[in-house]
Formats: C-alpha cells, sequence, structure tokens
C-alpha cells in the first residue's frame, strides 16, 4: 500500500495536461488519461488533445487509442485503467492520472456502481423517444420515478438521463437504489490534486482556447465526422454546435459562440463534481512549478509513511 496514485483534477482549459508531465517527469513516471473524449483517435483538436510536444515529454495511455466506431464505456476504461496501474506500479511506486472526466476519474480511485443487466430494448425505446418527442418527458419520467437521482444529477445529459431510466424501468427499482454500494478496496492510496483558479480566469481561459481550435483547424476536423454525428463520442461540446453550423440551421459565428458557452457550463459541473471529492489539495493553477511539485511530493510521502 506504499504504491500511490496522483489524480490531477479541475476544470477544463486550467492546466492539467502541463502539471501531470511535471508530476510524471519528477517521479519518472507514465500518465495515465481519464478524458473521455480524447480516448478517440477521430478527435483531436476539439478535445484538446496534447500536443505532439507534450506527448514526448512523458509516457500517456489512453490517448486516441480508440475509434469512434468501437463502443467503448467507463467500465471498460475502470477494468483497462487498473490492469495499466498494475503494470506501472511493477516499475515505480508513484503514477500519474489526468483528467475532467469525473465518472472515469471515480471509476479508476473508487470503483463504478454495479447495476444489473436490463433488456436492451429498453435504452432503444428511450432513445426513439428522445429523438421524436424530446428530452422534456424522459426528464418527467425520471421525476417521477426517483426524485432522489434527479435532484442531483445533469438533466440536460440526455445520455445520463436514459442509463438512470432503463434502470428504473428494467429493475422497478430506483437508479439511486443501486449507488454507493460497497465497492472492491483499491491496492493502492490516491493524492488528489485539484488546479482552482477564479471563474472569470477558467473562463477566459476556455474562450482562448475555443479561439485557438477554430485557428488549429476544428471547423474541416468537425466535417470529416458528419457521417458521423449521431454517435455517442460526438454528441461533445465543441462538434456538436458545428454540426448545427454545417446543417445549415446556425451561422459560424454564432456556433462559436455558443462552443464557448457550453464549455463554460461544462466548467461549471466539473467544478461542481470535483468539489465533492474528498481531502483534495487544491492548488493555484499559476504557481510556479516547483511549489506545485513540493505541496504534491509532502502529501505523497505523508500517505506512503502512513
Amino acid at each position: 500500500m506504499n504504491k500511490v496514485l496522483i489524480s490531477v483534477i479541475g476544470p477544463t482549459a486550467i492546466g492539467k495536461t502541463r502539471l501531470a508531465i511535471l508530476l510524471a517527469n519528477h517521479y519518472k513516471t507514465e500518465i495515465i488519461s481519464a478524458d473521455s473524449r480524447q480516448f478517440f483517435k477521430e478527435m483531436s483538436i476539439g478535445t484538446a488533445v496534447p500536443n505532439p510536444t507534450e506527448l514526448s515529454s512523458a509516457v500517456h495511455h489512453f490517448i486516441q487509442h480508440k475509434s469512434i466506431l468501437e463502443p467503448y464505456s467507463v467500465g471498460d476504461f475502470e477494468r483497462d485503467a487498473l490492469n495499466m496501474l498494475k503494470g506501472i506500479f511493477q516499475k515505480n511506486h508513484v503514477a500519474i492520472m489526468v483528467g475532467g472526466s469525473g465518472l472515469y476519474v471515480d471509476a479508476v480511485t473508487k470503483g463504478l456502481d454495479s447495476f444489473p443487466q436490463v433488456d436492451s430494448a429498453i435504452r432503444e425505446k428511450l432513445n426513439r423517444e428522445l429523438a421524436e418527442i424530446g428530452i422534456e418527458s424522459l426528464q418527467s419520467r425520471l421525476k417521477e420515478l426517483d426524485p432522489d437521482h434527479y435532484q442531483k444529477m445533469d438533466i440536460q445529459n440526455p445520455h445520463r438521463i436514459i442509463r438512470a431510466l432503463e434502470i428504473c424501468i428494467g429493475t422497478g427499482k430506483p437508479y439511486s437504489s443501486f449507488l454507493n454500494r460497497p465497492k472492491d478496496k483499491r491496492n493502492f492510496k490516491v493524492v488528489s490534486v485539484g488546479l482552482m483558479a477564479d471563474r472569470k480566469v477558467v473562463y477566459y481561459r476556455i474562450n482562448e482556447r475555443v479561439d485557438g481550435m477554430m485557428q488549429d483547424g476544428l471547423l474541416a476536423e468537425v466535417k470529416s465526422l458528419v457521417a458521423y454525428s449521431e454517435l455517442n463520442a460526438l454528441q461533445t461540446v465543441g462538434y456538436k454546435e458545428l454540426f448545427e453550423y454545417l446543417n445549415g440551421n446556425w451561422t459560424l459565428d454564432f456556433a462559436v459562440s455558443e462552443i464557448k458557452k457550453n464549455t463554460r457550463r461544462f466548467a461549471k459541473r466539473q467544478i461542481t463534481w470535483f468539489k465533492k471529492t474528498e481531502d483534495v489539495l487544491w492548488l493555484d493553477f499559476d504557481n510556479t512549478a516547483d511549489k506545485m511539485i513540493t505541496k504534491v511530493d509532502r502529501k505523497v510521502k505523508e500517505l506512503q509513511n502512513e
């Protein structure tokens, strides 16, 4: 139990990649990405995949290792990441994980809740209802079947709503009744390191990043994926807005403004999620590298000596 996973968390555009590389080089170890959209090789610019210089600065895993045409669930990631960590820990006492996808981070650090299998026809029916009627009817049904979960979840996320509803309908029990049951304990300790900044700074950095993505060719990347626009992986900020432009529904300027707005909303949800994480070492995003490493190293040594 002297093995330690340093989990770097925080909102999008805050500088998580930079810190992860600093820590990987300091501990001479490897990085696991827990960004659920950086898994896909067809999505590069819009997911802010680390650039070639960053990727060559430390060994990264789970970056563009899957196609959008391959199903890849959070459960698949939990299994693969734990196997990868087993190998890293054979060579090093410390590993780094970085990403803003809270559910994927929790899958590795805490373990996933276990749900019974339900008839796949239920999900298909709910997806048809979403396409034909809209999200509001699904929201209403979830509020009726599981008001506790409805109050806590992102009700604007259709995939999460459908997942909760299929469990409610398929089991006859609330989705929330399957949450927070005892899980398998990890054979490593976790240091959660969160990057923070004033919200205005985060929003400014997001706007700058979106402008940079457009300059780097995001529109061309999205054009190349139009044929796959219905896939779950592409129901992602930065892609769905430009699909609206390419379909003639929005102007380009409006689509870009919507990307910025929706990314800011996403960052707000990330901050809310990560604030619920226990015992986080919060660092100012603009701290010097030495200062960050010193604080993290102190925390790592405390855990290893417990």
